[in-house]
Formats: structure tokens, sequence, C-alpha cells
């Protein structure tokens, strides 16, 4: 059956077709704008930056709960601290840059770092393989001196220790374990012990801890009840 302009349904509702990026850019232009609101108006990347933490923590616990609404709604409210920071941007008086030029930025990045797709190279044939590669072209584009360069500091011990020890496995660099007893090293295997397991050691923690707060909460209720 033919659509609105010769498209052909296919059976699923027609999509609401106005360009709700471009209005959400209006409206983050508007708010930030002279007549808009007060605490948008003032808002700096420093002053932003905790709450793109927070955002990304909440679209994390609603992907692990399997929350669909959820998910949906994290990812917008995600996607308003990228448009917002690029609102700010734009004001820089020596080196502004908006959206569209945060998202020209990842295309080209994208297409740089997946040669197998875009060009002519030959596809890893696994991930560990293809790990390798996107690593390899981040070096190469960031004249990093080290295959350990660029794993925040501002991440968690637990995320930032897999994370090195993933890069350094990935580099071929052998390098033994701490040879302490204490709790560091002690929690420092346990990293290693899930990376050759293939674990996320921090969604593994996580989910624990999740199913022990429940429990606490459970005898909380008792408690109260008794």
């Amino acid at each position: 059956m033919g659509g609105r302009g010769g498209r052909v349904l296919t059976g699923t509702p027609p999509r609401d077709e106005r360009d709700h990026l471009a209005e959400l850019v209006a409206i983050m232009d508007r708010l930030r704008s002279p007549g808009g609101c007060p605490w948008d108006a003032e808002q700096t990347h420093a002053s932003l930056a905790p709450y793109a933490l927070e955002e990304a923590y909440e679209l994390v616990e609603a992907i692990e709960h399997d929350d669909r609404a959820g998910l949906r709604e994290e990812l917008g409210d995600l996607l308003l601290q990228v448009v917002f920071h690029a609102r700010v941007a734009r004001e820089h008086a020596d080196d502004p840059f908006d959206v569209q030029d945060v998202a020209g930025d990842l295309v080209a990045k994208l297409v740089r770092r997946h040669p197998h797709v875009f060009a002519d190279e030959q596809a890893a044939p696994d991930d560990e393989g293809r790990n390798l590669a996107w690593d390899r072209i981040k070096r190469a584009e960031k004249a990093r001196g080290s295959a350990l360069d660029g794993v925040p500091l501002a991440l968690g011990a637990l995320a930032r220790t897999q994370k090195l020890v993933a890069r350094a496995e990935r580099a071929g660099l052998v390098v033994e374990a701490p040879a302490a007893d204490d709790l560091g090293a002690r929690l420092f295997a346990l990293v290693r012990e899930a990376r050759a397991a293939g674990l996320d050691a921090e969604g593994e923690l996580r989910r624990t801890a999740a199913g022990w707060e429940a429990r606490v909460r459970a005898a909380e209720t008792s408690a109260t009840d008794a």
C-alpha cells in the first residue's frame, strides 16, 4: 500500500516525522538565550559535569534492570547533556563549536576507526583482533606513547583497573600482577580472573551488591513489622 510521499508502509504505525533532534537544539538555544531560563543560562561545562556522570549511571541502571521505558528516558537525558554542552561550547570566544561540529567529528571518527567497513582493509576475525586494531588506530590518532594512555583517572578504581588490564593484555604486555597479599593485590587478582573468564567485574559486583541491598531492605522491613 502506498504511503505518504510514495513510501511503502510495512505494517508499523507511521512515526512522527518531525525532526525532534533539531527541535531539541532549538529548545536548548532558547533556554540558554536572553529571556530563557536563568539556571540554564548560568551553567558551564564544569557545573554540568556531575550531571553527565549521574545520567550515565542512571542509563546503566536502566539497562541492568531491563527497563525499556527507563532506557528510552535515560538516553534522552544523556542526549540532553550532549546538546547542552555543545550549546555552551558555541559561546566560547576563541574556539566555538556546536552540536553539528560534534556530530561531524564523530562521523569522521567512526569511519576512520572502521577501515574494515568503510575501506578495503581486511576485518579481524574476532573481537580481540578488532579491539587491537581499534587501539592501534586510536594511538596513531592521538600520538599516544603508551597503550595505557587515555584511561581516565576519574573512573572508579575497579572499572579503571579492568580497563588497564584489558589494554595491557591486548598490547601483548605481559607484566606480573602485584605479588603482595594485601587487599589491593587480591582485588587486582580478582579483576584479572574476571577478565580471563570474560566477565565484567564491575557489573558482577554491582549485581551482587544490588541483591545484598535487597535482602538488607527486606530485613529492615521485617524488623519494622515485628
